[in-house]
């Protein structure tokens, strides 16, 4: 598993299951990883988890894609986005244009989950729309980076709509901070992008 952008997601995962996974290929582990998680996706919570998931959604999703095609200057396109339980912490995404799709953990309470709604579909704004011209100039890992680094925004622009705050990854800690300071100097992604393109200091480490 190792880590993402500085961050030790094991360290929320049972030790049980980090054994019986690591150094293993899916393959190896699937049938055993499933005997073990029997009882936990059996269980009668799992669709109230999920309804109630949905139901919150629904209460804040216009307010949340009004709010993210003023900054993303952009709508997504008309495709399904889905969201998959998890019982890991991790809450990854899967950028398929015709099938966007994310994971959220079951153990967080709504508004975590809101909020991880909003952040994996900010990352399907930026794939659409600027991923591909910014590779161009700064690389793969620097991208992904910044991809990462914007969600710093939803602390500025979104927390009425979920309450809760992100401190995001450990590498990403002087880009947020440059990327929230010139937000507030003027509220345009473009240009914002463009800052931390040029900006050699915020990449240095």
């Amino acid at each position: 598993m190792g880590k993402t952008y500085g961050y030790d997601f094991t360290k929320f995962i049972s030790k049980s299951i980090v054994d019986l996974c690591k150094g293993k290929k899916y393959n190896e582990i699937r049938d055993k990883l499933k005997n073990y998680l029997k009882n936990m996706h059996e269980s009668k919570i799992i669709p109230e988890i999920i309804q109630a998931s949905n139901n919150s959604w629904k209460i804040i999703e216009k307010e949340y894609f009004k709010k993210m095609d003023k900054i993303m200057k952009y709508k997504l396109p008309n495709v399904k986005i889905t969201a998959h339980l998890t019982s890991v912490g991790r809450c990854p995404y899967d950028y398929n244009k015709k099938k966007p799709n994310f994971k959220f953990n079951m153990f967080s309470p709504i508004p975590e989950i809101m909020h991880t709604a909003g952040h994996e579909i900010m990352h399907f704004y930026f794939h659409y729309y600027y991923w591909q011209n910014v590779e161009k100039q700064i690389g793969y890992e620097k991208t992904s980076d910044l991809k990462e680094a914007l969600t710093v925004l939803l602390n500025i622009e979104f927390r009425d709509l979920w309450f809760v705050r992100e401190s995001g990854y450990p590498n990403h800690v002087n880009l947020r901070k440059f990327i929230q300071e010139e937000w507030k100097k003027k509220k345009d992604i473009d240009v914002l992008l463009k800052k931390c393109i040029e900006n050699k200091e915020i990449w240095a480490s």
